[in-house]
């Protein structure tokens, strides 16, 4: 990790960019230099507080347990019934889960999916702008739709597109939506390539900047954030139709791709999503969002503890080759917390057969579903 950060703040040096200003004024105590004479001198035993998320994983069963695993794209007529069927860890939304509802009429639906769960909902939405609005097209919801990050820098630099942020932020906390798949930290320059729209497209320094600060205000609006998609979409085609294979080597993604990711991290980011590129510099057989060697960097070298997730499994990148059920196994052992579903009922059997029958360790669970309790809990939900 120490070789990393030394990278990336080389970088940083040579672009001639320096990273977000910290907080320069924290509060300090005034201790006294001395104890008073009726100061005790023995200090009471202190009793750590029992974690109410792992409280809650002990009372769990292993049904609940890899229920937890999935953040699940749902049908609205059947959700309420998989929600306590297969008990879910959350929910993706897409825009048709909008078009027909009213803020109100919307809190409502999702009052009624939270009811139904055992465990409180993650409830997420792709809100990016631009291209990947499902909420903001609605008139219903707000009267123009989000620009993308990279429309809202050419209009008013870094600070129009922190306050788009702001905004996407308390829309979502307005219809009890608790997490927005972004920021997104690609970083593309080809015109043609899948993420150019979706990128901020600025250097380093800007990227940087704009994801550490909208992290932030994340944190402070209570929405959790996803950094997406590590490590580093680049210029690369779309998985959603096949695969895509980056020949980067490691040192070019540590000076480039890797540092918005580092900062977003730094800032106290909740969860990282993974991509479904083969990134040869990591793994030459396995796309990133299957290959233990992509999650044991981001959590030794990059010193990652929150939860990881799948991009969506659904996609060709991933069925062709693996097909669903294993893919979903393949995606646990990597390392992955959560796994972006739609096939979610097939893949929930998979899962729950290869823990059964010990080709998952039950550690490997528990470990990913303490991430995502502790999550909820960090997002107030337990």
């Amino acid at each position: 990790m120490r070789i990393l950060l030394f990278l990336m703040c080389l970088a940083l040096l040579f672009s001639g960019c320096s990273a977000p200003a910290a907080q320069t004024t924290v509060p300090t105590a005034v201790l006294p230099t001395q104890p008073p004479e009726t100061a005790m001198t023995t200090l009471p035993t202190q009793t750590q507080a029992p974690d109410p998320a792992q409280l809650l994983l002990e009372q769990m069963s292993t049904e609940e347990k890899v229920g937890q695993l999935f953040l699940a794209r749902c049908d609205s007529a059947t959700a309420l019934d998989d929600i306590r069927q297969y008990h879910l860890g959350g929910l993706v939304l897409f825009s048709q889960d909008f078009s027909q509802q009213t803020p109100d009429s919307f809190r409502q639906t999702l009052a009624s999916y939270q009811s139904a769960a055992g465990t409180p909902l993650l409830i997420a939405v792709d809100e990016e702008g631009g291209d990947v609005t499902r909420i903001s097209r609605y008139p219903a919801f707000r009267e123009s739709p989000f620009p993308s990050p990279r429309t809202a820098y050419s209009q008013g630099g870094l600070d129009q597109a922190l306050a788009n942020e702001e905004a996407k932020c308390d829309l979502l906390a307005s219809l009890r939506i608790n997490v927005n798949l972004g920021p997104v930290c690609d970083m593309a320059t080809d015109p043609q390539a899948f993420m150019y729209r979706r990128s901020l497209g600025q250097d380093v320094q800007e990227t940087v900047s704009y994801v550490y600060e909208t992290v932030s205000i994340m944190r402070l609006k209570g929405i959790g954030s996803v950094l997406k998609h590590f490590p580093g979409y680049g210029n690369n085609p779309d998985t959603h139709t096949g695969i895509a294979v980056d020949s980067r080597s490691l040192e070019e993604l540590q000076l480039g791709d890797l540092i918005p990711f580092a900062f977003g991290i730094a800032a106290g980011c909740d969860a990282v999503l993974v991509s479904h590129t083969i990134v040869e510099a990591f793994d030459t057989e396995f796309p990133a969002s299957l290959s233990p060697a992509v999650h044991q960097y981001l959590r030794e070298e990059m010193g990652f503890s929150g939860v990881i997730l799948t991009d969506d499994l659904v996609m060709q990148a991933i069925t062709d080759a693996y097909g669903p059920e294993e893919a979903a196994i393949l995606a646990v052992l990597a390392g992955n917390d959560l796994l972006c579903s739609t096939e979610y009922a097939i893949q929930y059997t998979a899962v729950y057969n290869a823990v059964l029958d010990g080709r998952i360790p039950m550690d490997a669970l528990n470990a990913a579903v303490a991430r995502v309790l502790k999550w909820k809990m960090d997002l107030g939900l337990l």
